[in-house]
C-alpha cells in the first residue's frame, strides 16, 4: 500500500482512482499521519463471510455466562 499525502489525493483524484480500479491502494496522510484509505471495494460476501466467522469462533471460545436460577414454571408464573 503506497502513501500519498492529502494534498496530492486531492491534486490527482482521478489518476488514483484509475490506479485503484487496477487493485492498488493508498493510505492517505495528512500532516504525516494516516488518516483514510483509498481502495478498491471488497465483496460485501467475503467480508459478510469472514465477519460471521469471527463472530461464531468467539462464541464458541467464550465459556457460557450466568446460570439459570429459575424454572419453567417460574418463568411463566402468573
Amino acid at each position: 500500500m503506497a502513501n500519498v499525502s492529502a494534498s496530492d489525493a486531492n491534486r490527482n483524484f482521478s489518476a488514483l482512482l484509475r490506479e485503484v480500479t487496477q487493485g492498488r491502494s493508498y493510505t492517505v496522510l495528512s500532516r504525516g499521519k494516516p488518516v483514510a484509505t483509498l481502495g478498491p471495494v471488497q465483496s460485501d460476501d467475503r467480508a459478510r463471510k469472514r465477519a460471521r466467522r469471527a463472530l461464531l469462533a468467539r462464541l464458541h471460545a467464550q465459556p457460557a455466562s450466568g446460570v439459570r436460577g429459575w424454572s419453567r414454571d417460574e418463568l411463566y408464573e402468573r
